[in-house]
């Protein structure tokens, strides 16, 4: 007895109550193929440290990368009408918002917040694609709405970053009408002279480009996002042609002058600290932040040198 007692019985237990190993500890990069460590790929913010690939992050986790010690507080957002147009194709429309929001435990597909960013006060949203494709509804309207009041009563800048494939067909008209809304949102905050950012990431479509996502005073996008109202193979099909390659990529944007930057969402957040201090006439929040103004001795970049030499000939 001793024996079954001291070794049989252990064992038995020992392997029943085994742990199983996280079937989630890697990722295949949708690019290269290469497999990821889950804490790497969080660590380097969902970007593929092979190729680096954009892969798609949840508004949270982005908002840890993003404030300053991870810290940010949420910003409430008024509830709309549930299924107001009753509304069913293969499933009723209140069954998908419950399969969302058990996929991504969030409540709908736009999260609002405030906090930190280099020691400077801001207002944030983000578009969660991962939720009904991050699709513009009522609650998305509501949101940005009450992202833009909080920013005009905090006097804060709202940093907006947008990710859908455009309007909620199950709210129909009532989905359609968020294009004006969160048009006059925005008005709210030209008015009041705050600065109204815009990070566009993968992918950026429909009625969202057509409304909030293209009214910023700048207008930064993540390498390679889609970015466009109608799709590359929508409009292949229509005017049956071959379009030219990276069509409606952020990079083939910023070349024609839609955009202001692509930039790595490694490097974002510095580079949103930079730009907000700038149009809030702050001081940088490191040296070297901004680049040098031009003075009589001639220092700046070349660009700033070719400027003073230029007014200097036309005054003469």
């Amino acid at each position: 007895m001793n024996w079954i007692t001291n070794y049989v019985r252990p064992r038995i237990n020992s392997i029943f109550s085994r742990r199983e190993v996280p079937e989630n500890l890697w990722s295949k990069c949708d690019s290269c193929g290469t497999m990821l460590f889950h804490r790497e790929l969080s660590d380097n913010l969902n970007v593929c440290t092979t190729c680096g690939h954009h892969m798609a992050i949840s508004p949270r986790d982005r908002f840890l990368g993003l404030f300053d010690g991870g810290i940010f507080t949420e910003v409430p957002v008024p509830a709309p009408i549930a299924d107001p147009l009753q509304f069913r194709d293969q499933k009723k429309y209140p069954e998908r918002m419950k399969a969302a929001q058990k996929k991504t435990s969030e409540t709908e597909a736009m999260l609002v917040v405030v906090g930190d960013i280099g020691r400077t006060p801001i207002v944030a949203a983000a578009q969660d694609f991962s939720f009904m494709g991050g699709s513009m509804g009522m609650y998305v309207g509501n949101a940005i709405i009450a992202a833009a009041e909080r920013a005009v009563k905090l006097e804060r800048p709202l940093i907006l970053f947008s990710a859908a494939g455009g309007a909620r067909m199950q709210e129909g008209i009532l989905s359609l009408m968020q294009m004006p809304r969160t048009t006059v949102a925005v008005q709210m905050l030209k008015e009041a002279n705050l600065p109204y950012i815009v990070v566009l990431t993968h992918p950026t479509t429909g009625g969202v480009t057509a409304s909030y996502a293209m009214l910023g005073d700048v207008h930064i996008a993540e390498p390679n996002a889609l970015i466009c109202f109608a799709g590359p193979r929508v409009i292949e099909q229509t005017i049956r042609e071959q379009l030219p390659e990276g069509f409606q990529r952020a990079e083939y944007l910023l070349d024609h002058g839609m955009l202001d930057r692509v930039t790595p969402r490694t490097k974002l957040r510095q580079e949103l600290i930079t730009i907000t201090r700038m149009l809030l006439n702050l001081p940088p929040e490191i040296k070297g932040d901004l680049p040098p103004p031009t003075d009589a001795a001639g220092s700046g970049t070349k660009a700033q040198k070719d400027l003073a030499s230029s007014s200097e000939s036309k005054q003469a």
